[in-house]
């Protein structure tokens, strides 16, 4: 088949690329940016934004699929920024299916759009969206999770993943962030409760999602609905952290703060950043406290059966190729 993918240049998208070349489909991707490793594999590259629908249609002409992975994540920015990639980009995706009459749609959606400040311990597909949401990346990644499946027809065949934490030898995100903290000594653990969380290795999250291509057709039982994927394999939130740590060669992260300091110090770190209209992220946010002081991990067994999804790399074979990504970047 012929894919479009956008954000193809990033963590997940660069593994499902890189996927979907390994089995000889042809790939097109969209992004903001140009790419050498995607050129290297033969991929057609489309610049353009998702505010964009005619670069869209363009980019997404003579494709059978569109794998919608591009987001704009993190927590911290406007509502409006938030609202434009996340929402009206993902608006702008279904349009072009649409007007192009592309039969598939698959979207990477986010386990933080059913997150309501509590536990979630081996929660499934049925936990609701919560009334209130403490950033804008879930609220916008749930409002456009329900565009993408109330748009399921006949015509066009919708799913939405959700890969819980994705990580791996390539992640810009969530492994540097950890060993970023713990090398200037402004990591800490948040509380002393060994709450349990699952995550994704990349390329088992890459492989859900073609996966959910190849079983998505109008009426199928992944049509207009979303599902939780991760390793299945939950661990003690920092446990995991100071696997990842081990891996970069650190010592493992002991010191704790109290949940209500963190949730405390978030609140007036996201105050200050508003009042003096401060760049980039604050140290600390009531989202980011919340989810670290919190158990979540899900059921991945309605994957497992509608999606045939079976996680191929486990957590230590994972953290194997993450030590090794390290010393292979000296």
């Amino acid at each position: 088949m012929k894919a479009l993918v956008t954000g193809g240049g990033g963590f997940l998208g660069s593994a499902m690329v890189r996927q979907l070349r390994a089995r000889g489909d042809e790939v097109v991707s969209f992004s903001r940016a140009e790419y050498p490793h995607l050129t290297a594999l033969g991929v057609e590259q489309r610049r353009g934004d998702l505010s964009d629908l005619s670069a869209l249609v363009d980019a997404a002409t003579g494709c059978d699929i569109v794998f919608h992975v591009a987001a704009k994540a993190g927590v911290w920015g406007s509502f409006q920024e938030y609202y434009l990639a996340n929402v009206a980009g993902t608006e702008n995706v279904i349009a072009a299916c649409r007007i192009l009459s592309i039969g598939r749609l698959v979207y990477t959606g986010s386990p933080s759009v059913v997150f309501d400040g509590s536990d979630v311990e081996g929660g499934d597909e049925s936990l609701p969206y919560p009334k209130h949401f403490e950033a804008h990346y879930p609220h916008t990644k749930a409002l456009a999770e329900k565009a993408v499946l109330a748009a399921n027809s006949r015509a066009l065949a919708t799913v939405s993943l959700r890969p819980h934490l994705i990580w791996g030898p390539g992640d810009n995100h969530l492994v540097p962030r950890i060993v970023a903290k713990a090398r200037s000594g402004k990591l800490r653990r948040i509380g002393r409760r060994h709450c349990f969380v699952d995550t994704v290795y990349v390329e088992n999250a890459a492989e859900a999602h073609l996966n959910a291509a190849d079983r998505l057709t109008p009426g199928a039982p992944p049509a207009g609905k979303p599902y939780f994927i991760s390793n299945g394999e939950p661990l003690p939130l920092w446990d995991m952290v100071n696997r990842i740590l081990d891996a970069a060669g650190l010592p493992p992260e002991t010191r704790s703060v109290s949940p209500l300091l963190a949730y405390v110090a978030g609140t007036v770190c996201e105050a200050i950043w508003k009042s003096m209209r401060l760049t980039g992220e604050p140290p600390m946010t009531r989202f980011v406290a919340r989810e670290l002081a919190t158990a979540h991990w899900f059921d991945i067994s309605a994957a497992r059966k509608d999606l045939g999804y079976s996680p191929r790399i486990s957590m230590d074979e994972g953290l194997s190729l993450l030590r090794e990504s390290f010393g292979a970047a000296g």
